[in-house]
């Protein structure tokens, strides 16, 4: 795909639609924030990416950095957010259309492809642009970027609660899919067995009778298995008559085999040096992680660390953690990120007692000195106040989750991971910057509501004038 053209506003103005300059409310802070974005940095940054002279113009980077922003900001899916767009002049003035549209500006789809376009390194990017604008905004000060908390947090991935049953169930229900679109023809599906098995496991556990559960939960195993067995086979038959197709098949079929045979093998309990255990068909990437909460004692999906400024709570730093690390080994990471997204080295970052061991102490980071919760000696009434505002973090991470999209990822793989944890954290930067914008207008208002004199003593006034 070509590099995308500007945006450019038709010099001669259509007689009979009026501009959405003309139309929109100056002071709604949408309008304000769209002046202060830097659009010309993320198209020259995304601009890099697209092609030169091959095939049809892209989409307008502005349009689609505009259309993530406002996803994230309001809590939308890429359906809802495309179709919203359409009715909100606001929204389209923001995201740079000069006449109202009547019609969706892309296919919902695009996005996604936007996303993979840019990665993790253009999400960040997207994320260091809310920064600027909440610098030019006042919505955080320069000086608070160098006090920042730093915590984790779960990034639950919409996957159901993974059973063993279930996962067997649906291994199995994946091959026999994959079989049928091949072409491959299996002696026996266990389609309706294996749902029946799948129902009467669930009932007999509810009804405690574990015997009888682990029975039908072995009829499952088993019919995983053959089912493999038959894949196989016929994978091998086709290779020793067509050895293309063979090819093509074995390559087909290799990650969901691998993933069926992780899942046919693993235990309940998993034995030291074993690979992780699979809790997802569709979503392999996904850990089990244990955060100590009564009502819910296991989140599924990946760790996330969250950096955010002492004083505002505005977010710096957002980055994925694959593979359930220990908390301590993520901070250096999670600095550095920092670092680099707002081009300031924090002076002290303050963490909870699970960062002990982080091992800050060398290299770009020496100068900077590492508060723990919890930390009694060498501590002054300045340092414990910010101990004591660490705990702000936490409805930071609220936030993100209630009001943002960081309690249920739907985006694939890893890299979705990332992604999804990134643009969050930008979400909730413009939430802050919007709310900053209708205060500083409100307040603008007020100010000059009482400057204005009254009429009881303009009354006089004129009396006098008149005498």
């Amino acid at each position: 795909m070509m590099r995308p053209k500007a945006i450019e506003f038709q010099r001669e103005h259509e007689l009979f639609r009026t501009e959405l300059i003309n139309l929109v409310d100056q002071r709604h802070p949408l309008v304000k924030l769209a002046s202060t974005i830097d659009w010309n940095a993320a198209s020259e940054r995304f601009g890099a990416l697209y092609a030169e002279g091959k095939g049809r113009p892209g989409v307008a980077i502005r349009l689609m950095v505009g259309l993530h922003y406002l996803k994230h900001a309001f809590n939308l899916s890429d359906e809802l957010v495309v179709e919203r767009w359409v009715e909100n002049p606001y929204w389209q003035h923001f995201c740079g259309e000069q006449y109202f549209q009547h019609t969706p500006p892309i296919d919902p789809s695009q996005m996604t492809r936007f996303r993979a376009r840019i990665g993790e390194a253009g999400c960040e990017f997207m994320l260091a642009l809310t920064i600027k604008a909440g610098l030019a905004t006042k919505t955080v000060a320069a000086a608070s970027l160098s006090i920042i908390n730093v915590d984790t947090t779960v990034q639950d991935k919409a996957i159901a609660f993974p059973t063993d049953a279930r996962l067997t169930f649906k291994a199995r229900a994946a091959l026999v899919r994959m079989a049928k679109k091949s072409g491959l023809i299996i002696k026996q599906s266990f389609e309706r067995l294996g749902k029946r098995a799948l129902m009467m496991n669930g009932r007999y556990a509810h009804a405690r009778q574990m015997k009888r559960a682990r029975r039908e939960q072995k009829r499952l195993h088993t019919q995983l298995g053959r089912v493999m067995r038959e894949v196989v086979r016929k994978i091998d038959a086709a290779t020793k008559t067509d050895a293309i197709e063979g090819d093509r098949l074995q390559s087909k079929f290799a990650r969901l085999l691998e993933i069926s045979g992780r899942i046919h093998s693993q235990k309940r309990a998993r034995a030291e040096g074993e690979a992780p255990k699979i809790y997802s068909v569709h979503a392999p990437e996904v850990s089990c992680i244990a955060k100590g909460k009564a009502h819910k004692k296991y989140e599924f999906g990946n760790k996330v660390s969250v950096a955010s400024t002492s004083r505002e709570s505005f977010v710096v730093g957002m980055k994925s953690l694959p593979g359930n690390p220990f908390d301590g080994h993520t901070l250096k990471a999670a600095l550095e990120q920092v670092i680099s997204l707002s081009g300031v080295t924090p002076k002290e970052a303050y963490v909870d007692r699970g960062y002990k061991g982080h091992g800050i102490d060398n290299g770009a980071l020496a100068n900077l000195k590492v508060w723990i919760a919890g930390t009694q000696r060498g501590v002054t009434r300045a340092i414990h106040k910010k101990l004591k505002r660490r705990n702000a973090i936490e409805p930071v991470i609220g936030h993100l989750k209630s009001d943002g999209r960081l309690s249920r990822n739907f985006l694939k793989g890893s890299e979705g991971d990332a992604i999804n944890a990134i643009l969050c954290g930008a979400g909730h930067n413009l939430r802050k910057i919007l709310r900053q914008l209708a205060l500083f207008i409100v307040l603008s208002l007020i100010a000059l509501r009482h400057r204005q004199p009254s009429s009881e003593s303009i009354q006089p006034s004129l009396a006098m004038a008149t005498a």
